[in-house]
């Protein structure tokens, strides 16, 4: 199949059971993790810029979980920014990066740019274009650590999915959306995602540039402007990357994470969490030492005493002791005055982070920790090698699901409002306009 045809023809009642699953739960878990940061600092500063530079002219856009009229291209900026100041979204192995936090929010701003020009997107069309963006995000993702010595983030590739999303809600013919496609290529952010796991800001895994990136690339293409080639998407040395769509989905490949912390802490917090489940006495005040043997990415976590939320969650330790002493890894253990707790630091301090040979040879195929606490008593508690929770094998349910939603969005909203988030998703399907999921995620 070609990828217009791709684009264009995907009926979302056609897609696999599992895969409609999963791209429905991504669109919910996206959105708990907007609603657990729209208040956070990144995001507010990001929303003054939009709001600054970015007005509604002709088209125009309300922000997450705001309301604010903006540019659609301002709203791709604040959204993407929003999503990736708190690291819990879903991720890909294989792109080494991520496509919700790029394509939601700038789809949903494409969305409610067409509600406020009098065009209606139906729920199972918004819900097709959402599959045609993450499906193709994560290809080109694929495709360009293929091709590219060096690591890039998610921003670099996640752009093309945006065009791919973007072009089927606007009904692009086939060469303007080559030309966007090549746009978005030609003007996507570099993006040296290890700068930033060494130097931890606001900048993430550039989500914002992606969103902009795509929106910007369509805008240019309706308006006359050519673009070059996309060579992730066209070149012969990388067609095995698309040669199977529409049989066989990334999506199904994503991961998903229970907390907001970076992907290669994970398998730490899995371990740690089991090992509290086994011995209550587990807690912050019992800790003499902990030990955590690591894949080589990991360990450069570190991050024991973070300046800022942006350190706190690209770190490792710190998160870890806060799930130690706080019993969970929420917006609260991660952000605001949790950075500067006493009994997190000092548990904090206690944690030695090392890399294992062993585990570093199994990256990127296997995301891998052990860790061992010694408590003041004596005790040396071992945990077994053990991968993350929420990679499609060791699946979150849809109870952890909601229960991970429920504590990212009670931070900021109350519970008639978060039922009515799940419900606007729930029944997006059979809806035949995106109004009421608009009304609940676009509204302050």
């Amino acid at each position: 199949m070609s990828l217009y045809r791709f684009v264009q023809d995907l009926s979302f009642a056609e897609v696999p059971a599992h895969t409609r699953y999963l791209l429905s739960t991504a669109l919910l878990d996206i959105l708990g993790v907007a609603a657990g940061a729209v208040k956070n600092n990144t995001t507010e500063c990001v929303r003054n810029y939009a709001r600054a530079h970015y007005a509604p002219g002709r088209l125009g856009s309300r922000l997450l979980f705001d309301g604010s009229p903006v540019h659609p291209l301002g709203a791709a900026w604040v959204g993407g920014f929003c999503i990736d100041s708190l690291d819990a979204h879903e991720g890909h192995f294989t792109s080494k990066g991520h496509a919700g936090a790029t394509v939601v929010p700038a789809l949903l701003a494409l969305v409610d740019a067409c509600r406020a020009q009098g065009r209606d997107i139906s729920g199972p069309e918004f819900l097709a274009a959402l599959t045609v963006a993450y499906e193709t995000a994560l290809r080109a993702g694929v495709a360009l650590m293929d091709t590219a010595p060096e690591y890039h983030a998610s921003g670099a590739f996640s752009g093309l999915g945006v065009v791919c999303g973007g072009a089927r809600l606007l009904g692009l013919d086939e060469d303007t959306f080559l030309h966007a496609l090549g746009i978005a290529e030609y003007f996507g952010p570099r993006c040296p995602m290890m700068r930033l796991v060494d130097f931890p800001s606001m900048l993430r895994d550039a989500h914002g540039a992606g969103a902009y990136a795509g929106l910007n690339a369509l805008l240019m293409a309706q308006a006359g402007v050519t673009g070059a080639p996309a060579e992730t998407a066209t070149m012969e040395r990388v067609q095995h990357c698309w040669q199977d769509l529409g049989q066989r989905w990334e999506i199904d490949a994503q991961y998903f994470k229970p907390w907001p912390v970076c992907r290669w802490a994970q398998p730490a917090l899995t371990a740690v969490t089991a090992l509290m489940a086994e011995y209550p006495q587990i807690d912050g005040t019992a800790i003499e030492h902990v030990k955590v043997e690591t894949f080589h990415e990991s360990m450069r976590l570190q991050g024991h005493f973070p300046a800022n939320a942006d350190e706190a969650q690209y770190g490792l330790a710190f998160p870890l002791a806060a799930l130690i002493c706080r019993g969970q890894v929420g917006p609260n253990e991660v952000t605001g005055d949790a950075i500067q707790a006493g009994d997190i630091l000092a548990v904090s301090r206690c944690i030695e982070i090392v890399e294992a040979d062993d585990l570093s040879a199994r990256f990127p195929g296997e995301i891998l920790s052990r860790v061992s606490i010694g408590l003041k008593d004596g005790q040396v508690l071992q945990s077994p090698v053990t991968a993350a929770k929420g990679d499609p094998a060791t699946a979150m349910t849809r109870e952890e699901f909601r229960a991970k939603f429920q504590l990212l969005a009670s931070v900021n909203f109350d519970q008639a409002r978060i039922d009515a988030i799940i419900a606007a998703v729930d029944t997006l399907e059979q809806a035949p306009d995106c109004s009421e999921l608009l009304e609940q995620v676009l509204s302050a």
